[in-house]
């Protein structure tokens, strides 16, 4: 049986993937805009699959020119 790999990231790793604050990924988890795991008590994680479907949620399709 094979283990299935979930690759996870840091509040910071997740900011700088996206471009964003650190501040803004937080407030995102506080509203549960995003998918985290816990760690412990402490500690939170964020697979890196929630950031790409960050970025296919907010892709907008160019307008092709007339």
């Amino acid at each position: 049986m094979r283990e299935t790999e979930i690759n996870l990231l840091t509040v910071p790793q997740a900011a700088e993937r996206l471009g964003v604050t650190e501040s803004a990924i937080r407030r995102w988890l506080l509203e549960r805009r995003i998918t985290s795991i816990k760690v412990g008590r402490r500690l939170v994680r964020i697979p890196a699959s929630e950031i790409q479907r960050l970025v296919e949620a907010g892709l907008r399709p160019a307008r092709l020119a007339r």
